[in-house]
């Protein structure tokens, strides 16, 4: 894993330690990496105020609080996003801290950047050096160093079980992944449930892997607000995808499915339970939920681009036509 204590120290120290509002930044996948991050702060933090911001709203409207006060992390995969790299010099230039991360050792992005994170990628059965793992560590040794935040050492135990967890989960799931290609190749819509820190993910997979690499219609749904409009639409025709998460949310998952194995045919649940997170401290483990739900589902998408022959990597707009 990425040695980031020493960086961490380092922001400790910006404006002699006077912290209060930590921001998560960026767009489409990189986004969705941020969003355990800020549900972490927002469920656990006493003194600090946070925000999940797309870049581009981030630079035409950034927060009161934004300052010397504040540290700033902007995450681009290519380094390059125009947004994205604004936002970080938005953030600069407003006195903050600013974290960048991003694959690229030369993106334009760590100009603006005071702390840089070059992380490593294409490895689906090592996580812990992925975005989304680096900003969690990160963000728990923030609050920690701020509040005395007392879950340390259950949050290294954890990262030290997660890759094994995923690696095993990949295994498991590589039948079901197969069954729900075979089975759902043909739809053209869907909706992605999950509640707590998965519900980034359910969004993540609605608008990355199904909408941009797949070109299809889906729809994230918070589980807790599969009510009222959202389940006037529930029918045997129309498939789901639930992220059952382990943690204190895992109640509105399971109401949810008790709704839903009820009115409708198509679901298809990947439960976090099963996929061995329960071997993670159950104070901490619901913020490991996105992390291992990531790669299981890109298992899915893979196995569904496969049978629909529709690379995940062909785009139509993205980087073809001007925007």
């Amino acid at each position: 894993m990425i040695k980031t204590s020493e960086i961490v120290k380092r922001i400790l120290q910006h404006n002699e330690g006077k912290i209060n509002s930590v921001y998560f930044v960026a767009a489409g996948g990189s986004l969705v990496d941020m969003y355990v991050s800020y549900y972490f702060l927002q469920a656990e933090s006493t003194t600090l105020t946070t925000g999940w911001y797309t870049s581009n709203e981030f630079v035409h409207v950034q927060p009161k609080r934004l300052g010397a006060n504040s540290i700033v992390f902007v995450c681009s995969h290519s380094g390059s996003t125009p947004e994205s790299v604004e936002a970080a010099h938005v953030a600069q230039q407003a006195g903050a801290v600013t974290v960048g991360l991003t694959f690229n050792a030369k993106a334009e992005l760590l100009k603006y950047s005071d702390e840089k994170i070059v992380y490593e990628w294409g490895n689906e059965r090592e996580v812990v050096n992925n975005p989304m793992a680096i900003m969690l560590d990160m963000s728990a040794q923030i609050l920690a160093g701020l509040e005395g935040y007392d879950q340390l050492p259950a949050f290294r135990d954890a990262f030290a079980k997660i890759d094994t967890i995923v690696d095993n989960a990949i295994d498991q799931v590589q039948p079901r992944t197969k069954a729900f290609a075979d089975k759902y190749a043909h739809e053209k819509m869907f909706y992605i449930l999950g509640s707590g820190p998965s519900f980034g993910h359910a969004y993540g997979f609605a608008i990355c892997s199904l909408m941009e690499m797949q070109w299809l219609d889906a729809a994230p749904i918070h589980s807790g607000e599969y009510f009222h409009g959202p389940f006037e639409v529930t029918d045997k025709n129309k498939p789901y995808i639930v992220l059952e998460s382990v943690g204190r949310t895992r109640p509105l998952d399971e109401r949810a499915l008790k709704f839903l194995h009820k009115y409708a045919e198509k679901v298809e649940v990947v439960d976090a339970k099963e996929l061995g997170l329960d071997m993670i401290d159950s104070k901490v483990a619901e913020f490991f939920n996105p992390i291992l739900f990531y790669t299981i589902l890109s298992e899915y998408r893979a196995k569904l681009a496969d049978k629909r022959d529709h690379s995940l990597d062909v785009r139509r707009y993205m980087g073809k036509v001007p925007y």
